[in-house]
């Protein structure tokens, strides 16, 4: 087995990684090989007859995954990408690196015949927006109101179309909002979801940029890790006519999470978290929808988390 990996260096990739080389097997085959690539080189853990190429490459680049598909993976992760808030900020960089990057990973599927390979990539809560049903499922229409749920919409589509035609096995995971991330914030629209119970968890400041009664869908790392796996393992005639669909999260108000921050840690990290409106940032969560059918995911095996105090707690228990 023979797993490419992008986006390898970061959060998401980083944890995937370990949880593979812990297991040390996929789709019930052993695992023989990573490759992996983002801008920078990904670390590569300790794992003895297991082994690692590890790529700095600009996935815009014209021949970029060349180097990398001619190895002839049996699954590839696709996390590379340009976050919410960025990708809003810079159309030309989002649309490159979300879109152009995807298509011309599936080009170079399509030239290798890799039509056994398991493609899966992250997709976004984001890919929704407009007017939309108190609770969405799968097959509500996308009309994302930001560029990087418009980038995600286009490549789901894209991946679909390309598994139709028997060209790749792809899937598409529309992951909720991940919370907590470890770390310091990023990009992300969503990043203070992380940042107000983080920071405060150790001892510092954070900002919450929309208000209290903000609804968030959110999901840990450690069942989105999860979820990524499982994927990769779902049969893919059991995904029926469109490959996409949303992991089960749960609907949780930014209220909620500062109440389970102060029943975990009391009430002196509750009140290190200060309310600066940003209305761009608002704008974005805002279109984000928050209730979900996930139907679908259910019945293929993926599980979410119990309650939000589940996620906190698990969260103090790996990092403190």
């Amino acid at each position: 087995m023979h797993i490419l990996i992008t986006g390898a260096a970061g959060f998401l990739g980083q944890r995937l990684l370990h949880r593979l080389v812990a297991r040390g097997e996929l789709c019930g085959q052993p695992i023989s090989r990573f490759t992996l690539v983002d801008q920078s080189e990904a670390a590569i853990p300790d794992a003895a007859g297991i082994a690692f190429d590890s790529h700095a490459l600009d996935i815009t680049a014209s021949g970029a995954w060349d180097s990398v598909l001619d190895g002839r993976p049996d699954v590839i992760y696709h996390l590379a990408a340009v976050v919410s808030s960025a990708a809003e900020a810079d159309l030309d960089l989002g649309m490159a690196v979300n879109f152009d990057a995807t298509r011309a990973l599936l080009e170079g599927c399509r030239a290798r015949e890799l039509s056994a390979t398991r493609l899966v990539m992250a997709s976004s809560v984001a890919a929704y927006g407009g007017d939309l049903p108190e609770t969405l499922d799968d097959m509500t229409a996308l009309q994302p109101q930001n560029s990087y749920g418009a980038q995600k919409a286009m490549c789901e589509l894209l991946i679909n179309d390309y598994s139709r035609r028997g060209l790749v096995d792809g899937r598409v995971l529309r992951l909720p909002t991940i919370v907590i991330r470890p770390g310091r914030p990023n990009a992300a629209a969503s990043s203070f979801a992380s940042s107000i119970l983080r920071e405060p968890l150790n001892g510092e400041e954070a900002i919450c940029p929309v208000p209290r009664e903000q609804p968030l869908f959110v999901m840990s790392p450690g069942k989105v890790i999860e979820a990524l796996v499982h994927g990769a393992e779902v049969d893919g005639d059991a995904l029926g006519k469109f490959r996409a669909f949303m992991l089960p999260g749960i609907t949780v108000t930014v209220a909620e999470m500062l109440e389970a921050l102060r029943q975990a840690a009391g009430p002196e990290a509750v009140a290190r978290v200060r309310h600066e409106p940003d209305p761009r940032i608002q704008a974005i969560i805002a279109s984000w929808p928050t209730r979900f059918d996930t139907a679908k995911a259910d019945r293929l095996g993926f599980a979410g988390d119990d309650d939000f105090t589940q996620i906190i707690d698990a969260f103090v228990a790996e990092h403190y």
